[in-house]
């Protein structure tokens, strides 16, 4: 019998007008489910390419190497590649890149225009000389007045390293009022509707996508927004995934704003550090910086190849906990002069945490971590070892230990608000009393498997029909990760007379990459989305169709999809409180 045909993803082009002399080709990849390996996407992507003819003509960034055969005879179809006079790139990540080599052999004399980091990056991706001008801040592309608008094409360029990638700028057209910001303001939003025109149809992913990719990087965020402020009026964000914002587009950057601030509102963070374009020092880096963010803690991503040296100084001496990738064994003049200047800037009793790179000839771990203490720091975490292409529980293990870091940051702020409650109303808070559950979550990807657990108390029914619950989970939870919408989860519910063993295991606290279900009995392949527990009195499927944000937990609800009782006869486990400011 011949073996069933994988099913081919979809891909399909979209090209339409935005403004004057101005359109857009978006590739629209519908059944993309991963990003960067470790975000989960529920409703595909997009990556988003601009045409600009004035005197000359531009076109910002090109597309993903998939669409090769079909995003190159389109722009066939709207102009000869030969008559580009320059290539905008905005940043150099392969999704937005994938086809520049291919638009090379079509037009050899372009020029593509980007800041000197992407240049250096593309020196080694396109493989063959190019023309090139580096920009930063301030510097101008003027393309000049296409005479048949009358407007003219004067683009302003504005640097944005960190969102997401060093090498990253925009580009302000004074002429339509539109601002190319590539991978910032974007989300992660299949659909052929162009602009933003329905704000709570993509909110959840615009504020996933701000989680995952720029929350890490708040600080860099909130520069940016000032040089924003300095333009004159913006009237579109083109971002380069997703709808366009430019119906709403005061709600998109007041959120940015907002989230950054809250992020950037204090003095301690952690630096971590990464060498760009480096083993999969991008990825992993990301991964810890969402961790401790996720535990209310700051972060800056650090650059160790393209930060020069008093900037580099500054954000390590300045730095609580320092994090740092293996680096080369043997590094070009420029990252060893970068090296040197992070060991003089590191300063006692800083926490310091290590992780492998897996660049294929790196510095051993031990080396790296034994000269991170040398000035007596403190280690934050055991050195991550990747022995293999990182794959999601890589991924999860460094997030982990990044949101313990987190938590080491914020203990003085946490004991602090635990002792500000007001002692009548903390005691009423705490008559309120929940059930004993255990949520359990599994996901399995070509990519690896992940998994996680928690103990539950705030659960309650929130609907009939369909049965729907909601539960809530704190911020800086393992399993938030895996309780995104359209995710599955299992609530196992714990019973009166045999709960103890099951609490005391899961109340634990777990290193870092733990398997939380080492010598649990469990019922495997019992329920979508997670393991059953064996002692469980019942368990309930669920799916996460919708989370709402609170201060400091996500209330998520979800539809259960089915479930099961192990014993008719007997009780749920019940958690009486004391107080109402902690667990």
């Amino acid at each position: 019998m011949a073996g069933a045909v994988a099913a081919q993803p979809r891909l399909s082009l979209q090209c339409d007008a935005i403004g004057p002399d101005t359109t857009t080709i978006r590739s629209l990849d519908w059944d993309r489910s991963r990003f960067d390996i470790e975000f989960g996407l529920r409703n595909g992507t997009t990556y988003n390419s601009f045409l600009v003819r004035g005197e000359r003509t531009a076109l910002i960034d090109t597309s993903h190497l998939k669409f090769e055969s079909t995003w190159l005879p389109l722009l066939q179809e709207q102009i000869d590649p030969q008559a580009i006079d320059h290539l905008i790139v905005s940043h150099t990540e392969p999704d937005h890149s994938g086809l520049i080599g291919h638009l090379l052999d079509l037009n050899p004399e372009i020029e593509i225009v980007g800041s000197k980091v992407a240049i250096q990056f593309l020196d080694n991706q396109v493989h063959r000389p190019f023309k090139s001008r580096a920009v930063k801040s301030g510097e101008e592309l003027d393309l000049g007045t296409n005479p048949a608008s009358g407007v003219q094409h004067r683009f302003e360029f504005l640097s944005a390293p960190n969102l997401h990638w060093p090498d990253t700028i925009f580009s302000f057209d004074h002429g339509t009022g539109i601002l190319y910001t590539c991978d910032a303001f974007g989300l992660h939003y299949c659909s052929e509707e162009l602009f933003d025109a329905d704000p709570g149809a993509i909110a959840p992913d615009f504020r996933f996508y701000y989680d995952c990719l720029m929350g890490p990087n708040a600080r860099s965020v909130l520069q940016a927004l000032k040089r924003m402020d300095a333009l004159p009026p913006i009237t579109t964000v083109a971002v380069g995934h997703g709808p366009l914002l430019r119906h709403h587009l005061g709600l998109w950057l007041g959120d940015y704003r907002d989230w950054s601030s809250d992020r950037s509102g204090g003095e301690a963070y952690a630096a971590v550090c990464y060498v760009s374009q480096y083993g999969f020092c991008d990825r992993l880096s990301q991964a810890i910086a969402r961790g401790i963010g996720k535990a209310g803690a700051q972060v800056q991503l650090v650059d160790l190849r393209a930060s020069d040296a008093q900037e580099l100084s500054a954000l390590i001496g300045e730095a609580n906990a320092v994090v740092v990738p293996t680096w080369p064994a043997s590094p070009d003049a420029e990252l060893q002069a970068s090296i040197g200047t992070l060991l003089a800037a590191l300063k006692p009793k800083q926490w310091v945490g290590s992780y492998d790179a897996f660049g294929g000839d790196d510095e051993p771990i031990d080396t790296v971590a034994s000269q991170l203490r040398g000035l007596g720091q403190k280690t934050a975490f055991e050195p991550l070892r990747i022995r293999q292409v990182p794959d999601g529980s890589d991924y999860q293990r460094c997030e982990e230990a990044g949101t313990d870091l987190g938590q080491l940051l914020t203990k003085e702020k946490t004991i602090a608000a635990m002792k500000a409650l007001d002692g009548d109303l903390d005691k009423a808070l705490g008559r309120l009393s929940g059930g004993l559950y255990v949520v359990t979550a599994r996901q399995d990807t070509p990519e690896g498997s992940r998994s996680s657990a928690m103990v539950a108390s705030w659960v309650s029914q929130a609907s009939f029909d369909p049965p729907g619950l909601t539960v809530a989970v704190a911020k800086d939870r393992a399993i938030e990760a895996l309780m995104q919408v359209g995710d599955r989860f299992v609530l196992n519910i714990l019973r009166e007379d045999n709960h103890q063993d099951l609490l005391r295991h899961f109340l634990k606290r777990f290193p870092p990459g733990a398997d939380r279900f080492a010598g649990i009995a469990t019922l495997e392949g019992a329920a979508a989305g997670g393991p059953v527990l064996g002692d469980a009195l019942a368990f309930l499927g669920c799916r996460v169709m919708q989370r709402l944000e609170g201060p400091d937990h996500w209330i998520i609800y979800a539809e259960v999809e089915q479930g099961n009782v192990a014993d008719t006869e007997a009780s749920t486990a019940v958690h009486h409180r004391k107080v109402g400011n902690h667990y």
